[in-house]
């Protein structure tokens, strides 16, 4: 069984920083990318960042360079810096990762860690 875990969400001041963990665990052979979406309450689930197994980028157009994935993959994890907070970045994030468990490769979610930025 393949878990995403996060942690690092909470609850910061405008301008602020945050820095967001995502452990996989389970039977996992390989991952191949790996990246963080988020979603604010009324709206879809949006791509923030991912990363590939090699350690290419890709950043949505709102992160205007604020954000950083980076990822630790002898410890399968991907983290995600949050610099310069803005109120609109308030939402769920969401982990996720393609995966080869050895049966096959597939697509998993963690369960959300909430971000929420208000003074």
């Amino acid at each position: 069984q393949v878990q995403l875990v996060e942690s690092g969400g909470g609850l910061v001041q405008p301008g602020g920083s945050l820095r967001l963990s995502c452990v996989a665990s389970g039977s996992i052979s390989s991952i191949d990318a790996m990246g963080w979406f988020r979603q604010a309450p009324g709206k879809e689930r949006e791509l923030v960042a991912a990363i590939g197994a090699g350690g290419s980028t890709k950043y949505a157009d709102f992160v205007t360079g604020r954000f950083t994935i980076s990822r630790d993959n002898a410890k399968n994890t991907v983290f995600l810096s949050l610099n310069s907070l803005k109120p609109e970045d308030t939402a769920v994030y969401y982990c996720n990762a393609d995966l080869d468990t050895g049966w096959g490769s597939a697509n998993y979610w963690g369960q959300g860690t909430q971000v929420t930025v208000s003074s």
